[in-house]
């Protein structure tokens, strides 16, 4: 069986104010085709569909043309929700949709029942294991502690215990939405962060044929059986150096796979330039920039004048600028922002603690700043539901 692996569409989303629209209908476009031209038996879309729970109409509008045109296809495809979608709405009318030979799996209570496809060795099992906020969840799968590790655990119990009941030679594949260890992250994915920890191991995924996975916006081979397809299109400059693809992979009659990169369109290409202002003016060496969508950080001493319209002369898709001057870490004029890259919320809070009264945290207020910003993350994806 040759299925075809993609996630992270994020419909609706921007990068830089700019409209990616017309990229992500193209891409669209390259996926009917690739389903079409290299003979796919079914189609995987491992969450984040769209970029935000209350998608904007237009977003809405290619999503329903990208469902007709895989139905259109006769072409199974199997596609569950992420931490950027409401599981909810992306779920209403998944019954009906079903009969189209497009099955939405939103529903946690549901992971342990596939969508069964054959071929001619068999049959496959799809779980789909929609993304998992470890708050919300943690009583449907009877779990004390609320913690990704635990949910997807007990979540893949059910897989297993499903396709132990299921004729021998059965092959199967799992969708998730998570973060697994030793996944490399960019700027634009969601922090989902719990009680400090963020990543899963990869074998919670143990005794499955492939496991597709989406969150991580880079494509990436976890293990041979574990892979991360990655978004179709940039949405930050950290990923100036991705290649966009989705995964072709081959299952076997013994389950064994193949895997084969597929290149999706590139709208534009991303350059991240760094410099004085006069420096990347005249820089002979970046004539090919010119025409890509430029991140450029200025390092001049001070703050020069105009320097987005100097820049966009020469580089007229300049969508970022940074300012970031040549200071020692400790000059007092190291902008506060830049003191802050990198750290996470709850790192943030424990220097506040330790500015305000001279001392850090101690365990169990760590502890409790954990639940704070868990009970709120938790909070916002009920609202977010909710609206």
């Amino acid at each position: 069986m040759r299925l075809l692996h993609t996630s992270d569409w994020h419909l609706g989303r921007a990068f830089h104010r700019v409209s990616l629209l017309g990229a992500q209908a193209e891409f669209i476009g390259h996926l009917v085709t690739t389903v079409r031209e290299r003979a796919v038996d079914a189609v995987v879309v491992s969450g984040d569909v769209y970029d935000r729970a209350v998608p904007p109409l237009a977003a809405v509008e290619l999503f329903d043309d990208a469902l007709h045109r895989l139905a259109d296809l006769g072409v199974p495809t199997v596609m569950i929700s992420g931490n950027h979608d409401s599981a909810r709405r992306l779920g209403v009318g998944a019954g009906l949709i079903g009969r189209a030979g497009i099955h939405l799996r939103t529903e946690p209570a549901a992971c342990g029942t596939p969508v069964v496809l054959g071929d001619a060795y068999g049959d496959v099992a799809f779980y789909g294991l929609p993304y998992l906020e470890p708050a919300l969840v943690k009583d449907e799968f009877g779990v004390a502690k609320a913690g990704h590790e635990t949910v997807l655990a007990a979540a893949m119990d059910r897989v297993r215990a499903d396709l132990a009941t299921r004729a021998p030679g059965t092959r199967s594949v799992v969708l998730a939405h998570a973060f697994v260890t030793g996944g490399e992250a960019s700027d634009s994915e969601r922090d989902i962060t719990v009680g400090g920890v963020a990543a899963v191991p990869a074998g919670v995924f143990d005794g499955v044929d492939y496991t597709a996975l989406g969150h991580l916006h880079g494509s990436q081979t976890i293990t041979e059986r574990v892979r991360y397809s990655g978004s179709p299109l940039p949405y930050s400059f950290s990923e100036a150096d991705h290649r966009k693809s989705m995964w072709l992979i081959d299952l076997d009659a013994e389950g064994a796979i193949s895997a084969e990169r597929v290149d999706c369109p590139v709208p534009r290409a991303l350059a991240r330039i760094r410099g004085t202002l006069e420096e990347l003016l005249a820089d002979p060496r970046l004539v090919h920039q010119e025409d890509a969508w430029v991140e450029a950080t200025l390092t001049d001493p001070v703050r020069p004048a105009e320097p987005m319209a100097r820049l966009s002369e020469r580089f007229p898709h300049t969508l970022s600028l940074v300012f970031a001057p040549e200071r020692a870490p400790d000059d007092p004029d190291v902008s506060y922002a830049r003191r802050l890259a990198g750290r996470s919320d709850q790192e943030i809070a424990e220097d506040f603690v330790a500015h305000v009264r001279g001392a850090g945290p101690d365990e169990r207020e760590q502890a409790v700043l954990r639940d704070a910003f868990d009970t709120v993350r938790a909070d916002e994806s009920v609202r977010e539901v909710a609206r």
